[in-house]
């Protein structure tokens, strides 16, 4: 059976005129002269998506990239320049938070006012009211003028309003972090109590553990354009290849089937994958399996050559007992002088949300200037206490020249690390916590 669409966008433009003087617009605007008076700017470029009734999807995307533009059209803020926009459902978005409260109204007055505008009757709003009271927990200032509203109380209200008007598309713009952190977990599991309904739910963050964490799917926005549609992870390093500047090939296949040596800046003969590239001679062996589909990219000035894994015995395995310590192994060339290279490793869960991890700049610790031909080890040796699990490592190598960041080389998903345990407890780490019951 076909999923239906709660939010079907289709070829969507919008272009701001942007005048370099106040005349210039009075002259566009009541056609006093023929000669274009304004500059272009491009917001969204044929921007098509659709989304599922029920589904989850994340918007990501570089500052200025056009997803706050794109949910404002959706929800009826701001007109397209072209293109259509149909939506199956009521929605409630959370984009600029208390936008439309009167500040000389009381909290309670304000509800109602919200409600009004949303489509609500007097009758359905007093049945949600004291829900959303309670969830907004701002106490007797219900019944005073929202201008003497602290900051915190005033988004938690107009949250509260939003949330819980029973929406069936749920749009939210960077609103899940409003308010101290009690107020946010609250926000976090109502958003969890949407998914579990099968709500529709459209979510742009900057926060990629939540997107990874909450998404089906992940829409990459770049300069007003859809770089790119598919899973959590796949997107999100993506993502991180546009913030560095290293953008793959307009030709490459989103799901890695093409381009990915021409993109990537690694050795085009395919040294990288296999034994051979570690140097049998060294012992630079992988006894595990690396990952084949493994994101590899960089301008290539240093590389990561190999890797190893090293359980409390030594003995090379990606496979670890909790509670040990093990090591990790990089081998790095330089094929040019790079001062203070950065040197990193990440783990992260198999949906792609990381975990843990540190770099050599976290820990302060002084590397030494690679000059062309050096090849160096790095040693992460750390305690293994990770939930008994299957995880992802990440290797980074980077740096800072003349103030600007700089990927000298990435390696995302590069193995698989499995902790092996006899005893989990919550979440992803064991705090290795002491007990004691005594009678009293």
């Amino acid at each position: 059976m076909e999923n239906v669409s709660a939010i079907r966008v289709e070829h969507i433009n919008k272009m701001y005129k942007l005048y370099e003087k106040p005349s210039d617009r009075l002259k566009d605007s009541l056609g006093l002269t023929r000669k274009k008076c304004y500059r272009e700017h491009h917001a969204l470029k044929d921007v098509s998506f659709a989304v599922a009734k029920g589904e989850t999807i994340g918007i990501i995307g570089t500052n200025g990239a056009g997803k706050s533009t794109i949910l404002k059209i959706i929800t009826g803020v701001l007109n397209p320049t072209s293109g259509s926009v149909a939506v199956d459902g009521r929605i409630s978005a959370l984009l600029e938070l208390g936008a439309g409260f009167n500040m000389e109204y009381t909290g309670v007055e304000n509800v109602y006012l919200q409600g009004t505008m949303t489509g609500f009757s007097e009758e359905e709003i007093r049945a949600r009211l004291d829900d959303i009271l309670a969830f907004a927990d701002i106490g007797e200032f219900v019944n005073q003028p929202v201008k003497t509203y602290s900051s915190g109380m005033f988004v938690r209200l107009a949250f509260a309003v939003a949330i819980n008007i029973d929406p069936e598309i749920l749009i939210v713009d960077e609103a899940l972090s409003v308010g101290d952190v009690f107020f946010q977990a609250k926000c976090y599991r109502k958003f969890e109590e949407f998914k579990k309904e099968g709500k529709t739910i459209l979510f742009v963050s900057h926060d990629l553990n939540s997107v990874s964490k909450y998404c089906d799917r992940v829409i990459l926005l770049d300069h007003g354009r859809v770089a790119g549609t598919g899973a959590p992870k796949e997107m999100v390093d993506l993502y991180k290849r546009l913030l560095v500047g290293q953008a793959p090939e307009e030709t490459e296949d989103r799901h890695g089937a093409s381009g990915e040596s021409q993109a990537s800046g690694k050795p085009q003969d395919g040294s990288w994958r296999g034994a051979q590239a570690f140097g049998k001679s060294e012992h630079w062996l992988t006894p595990f399996e690396m990952n084949p589909g493994a994101l590899e990219y960089g301008d290539g000035r240093a590389q990561m050559t190999g890797f190893l894994l090293l359980d409390a015995n030594g003995l090379a395995t990606n496979t670890i007992e909790k509670g040990t310590e093990f090591c990790i192994k990089v081998r790095v060339c330089f094929h040019e002088r790079i001062e203070d290279p950065i040197f990193a490793f990440t783990i992260k869960d198999m949906r792609g949300t990381e975990i843990t991890g540190t770099n050599t700049m976290f820990e302060r610790i002084q590397t030494p200037t690679g000059e062309d031909g050096d090849t160096v080890v790095v040693t992460y040796t750390q305690r293994a206490d990770l939930q008994g699990g299957e995880y992802l490592i990440s290797f980074g190598l980077t740096g800072y020249q003349g103030g600007e960041f700089v990927v000298y080389h990435r390696l995302y998903d590069a193995c698989s690390l499995v902790i092996v345990s006899s005893k989990n407890t919550v979440g992803f780490y064991d705090m290795n916590s002491r007990i004691t019951v005594e009678r009293v």
